[in-house]
This record gives C-alpha cells, sequence and structure tokens, in this order.
C-alpha cells in the first residue's frame, strides 16, 4: 500500500512541476537577450521535462511520448536555422552575423534584431538534443519488471 501511495505522490508532483518547467523554459529562451539565461539554458530547463516524465510515469511511457528520430530532425532544424539567420549577414552585404533587422525599442521582446531569432533556434536546438540525450540514457535502464534489486 505504501508504495502506491508514494507513486500517486510522484506523479502528482510531476503533473505539477511539469508545466511550470514548460514555461519557465520558454520563458527564459525568449527573454535571453534581455535578462540573464538564453538559449542554452531555456533549451536544457524544457529538455529536464523528459527526465521529469520519466520520474512520474516510468521508463515505458516515456519511451512512447516522446520520439528520439523526430527530436533528432527537431535539432538538426535548429543548427540549419541558426545557421541560416547567422548567414543573412552575408546575403544583405555585411559581415557573418550581423544584426540586419531593426533594433526596436530597448526592453522590448523584439529589441535586439536577428539576437532573438538565434537566441530561439539555440533554444529549440538544445532542447531537442539535451531531450535526445535524455531518452538513450532511460533506454539503457533497465524496466521495472527487469530488476533485480526487490
Amino acid at each position: 500500500m505504501e508504495g502506491k501511495e508514494k507513486d500517486i505522490i510522484v506523479k502528482i508532483c510531476g503533473s505539477i512541476i511539469l508545466p511550470l518547467a514548460l514555461l519557465l523554459g520558454i520563458y527564459i529562451i525568449l527573454h535571453g537577450h534581455l535578462s540573464p539565461g538564453g538559449g542554452f539554458q531555456g533549451g536544457v530547463i524544457i529538455a529536464s521535462a523528459v527526465s521529469i516524465y520519466y520520474v512520474a510515469y516510468g521508463r515505458e511511457k516515456t519511451l512512447k511520448m516522446f520520439n528520439s528520430k523526430r527530436l533528432s530532425r527537431m535539432e538538426e532544424f535548429g543548427a540549419l536555422t541558426f545557421i541560416f539567420i547567422a548567414s543573412l549577414g552575408v546575403i544583405y552585404g555585411v559581415s557573418f552575423f550581423s544584426n540586419i533587422l531593426s533594433k526596436g525599442n530597448v526592453g522590448n521582446i523584439f529589441s535586439s534584431g536577428t539576437v532573438f531569432f538565434m537566441n530561439f533556434a539555440v533554444g529549440y536546438k538544445v532542447l531537442a538534443g539535451i531531450s535526445v540525450l535524455i531518452l538513450v540514457v532511460i533506454s539503457s535502464l533497465k524496466g521495472e519488471e527487469e530488476r533485480d534489486d526487490y
């Protein structure tokens, strides 16, 4: 009976923490050019959702929920998007990584020109890449029915 109660508590806590981690990660990615943090930090926080899901629901449900091939394609897309945005400067006749967009008003979310979009591409790439790494680790773990430590 004690194990059942613990499972319910872990699932409820996971259900509460999971959306909070996703929101915090998205906030950090979107505001990375305005405050400490950015694409990498926000991407890692969002990728932690895979770990939270694993702790709350177990190995089998996690591997069914998250598709590592799709996440790998997402990582590739994020890298290509970052390179494309960085190359826009060359396309417009200035240097690589040049800011070619209007910088807007200081403190607004679009106040950094291309930096905002590069930050978003990094966050997208990191969340997908770290999620794949977490899934590789989870898939290498033994399932509960295969463990000998009971």
